[in-house]
């Protein structure tokens, strides 16, 4: 895990899931997958909006030509945990096809703009994650 990533962990859980900087104003979930490689836990704070009631992330890793690790660990394994708040419960992750998964991505850079500055920056189509409580 990168100090940036711990940094905001430890600051998501001292918090009860409120990070300042320039996460201040964004919404952080803390997800849970396992490593495909090494079969570990991994813990990754992302950016999410709600849709009825699954919880929606992007896998733009910064506008990046590649996927997030996060991503491909949970297309080996969708059964995932997540923590919004002081709350951890179990998950599954689903990739939503076309055309909901423009939909969601409109949705996400509606309320983050800096989400319209990744798509441009690269030529993948940048994934979107549902997750719904088990």
């Amino acid at each position: 895990m990168s100090d940036w990533n711990k940094a905001i962990i430890e600051e998501f859980r001292a918090n009860e899931g409120k990070v300042g900087g320039q996460f201040e104003h964004t919404n952080l979930l803390l997800l849970h997958t396992k490593g495909t490689k090494s079969g570990l836990e991994r813990i990754n704070p992302v950016a999410y909006f709600t849709d009825g009631n699954r919880y929606v992330v992007i896998a733009s890793k910064g506008g990046a030509d590649t996927d997030p690790d996060w991503y491909r660990n949970l297309l080996a394994d969708s059964d995932v945990s997540v923590e919004v708040g002081t709350e951890q419960f179990p998950a599954v992750a689903a990739v939503p096809s076309e055309p909901e998964r423009t939909t969601l991505y409109e949705k996400m850079e509606a309320i983050n703009p800096g989400f319209s500055e990744y798509k441009h920056k690269t030529s993948r189509v940048i994934p979107v994650v549902t997750l719904s409580r088990k």
